[in-house]
This record gives structure tokens, sequence and C-alpha cells, in this order.
């Protein structure tokens, strides 16, 4: 038996989010919330639709970490899913706080440009939260 994939998200596929369906109508599961490790910013992309942040890894970079959720995903679930991921999401290897490395959103580089860096927020929420007057 294939183990359920593990995959880390920090934006629009998170609980309550607008694009969460697309995990759970796969049949994912939620298994837990953390932070990245410290070597992550965060981007609130421009000209996406529904909003989303870009996740980059900056070697040698000491932040606080930003928040993502930990949800598994049936192997072929997360062939499927990452099949249909529009430019400029992109899926990688993401290292947690704890030191583990699951597979996760990032962006390509390109699309930074432009962006607005939000990671003093620690993640995607927080700043979403600030947008609200």
């Amino acid at each position: 038996m294939t183990r359920p994939v593990q995959l880390a998200v920090a934006g629009a596929h998170m609980n309550g989010m607008p694009l969460n369906h697309q995990l759970v109508d796969r049949g994912g599961k939620l298994v837990r919330s953390c932070r990245t490790n410290p070597e992550y910013v965060l981007y609130a992309l421009a000209d996406t639709i529904p909003s989303k942040p870009g996740l980059v890894r900056r070697p040698g970079y000491h932040g606080s970490g930003i928040e993502v959720e930990v949800w598994t995903l049936p192997v072929e679930a997360f062939g499927e899913f990452v099949a249909e991921l529009p430019e400029p999401m992109a899926i990688g290897n993401v290292t947690l706080e704890d030191g583990s490395v699951v597979k996760g959103f990032t962006c390509e580089i390109y699309a930074i440009e432009g962006s607005e860096n939000i990671t003093r927020f620690g993640g995607w929420r927080p700043y979403l939260r600030s947008k609200v007057v």
C-alpha cells in the first residue's frame, strides 16, 4: 500500500480558504498546523485570483518561519492536483520547523517581482486580517 503524500500549504488551500475544497474533494486530511524553518519568506503575489501567497526559501535568511498546514493526499490524488496547478505556483520540498521535509507549495521566483513581501506577518491568515478595515 502506498503511503499518502504530505503537502504543506501556506495560503488559499488552507482550511477555510477559497481553494481548500481542492484538497478535501480529493480525500485530503489535515494533519497539523506548524511553521516552516526560518529560511522562508512570504509574498502576496500580484495578479492572482483568488489572492495567493508565494513561499520562497532564502538560504541564510533567519526569520521566524511561516505558518503552514500539513495535509495528506492519496498519491493518485496528489498527481492529479499537481497537474492542475496554475502558474506561478509550484510544488517543491519545504523544510518545517522540526527539520522534517514535506512536499509543499512554492512559487516560481519571477512571480515575486512586483509582489509585496509579507514575511513580517508570519503567515497568510495574519496578513489577510491586517487587510480588513
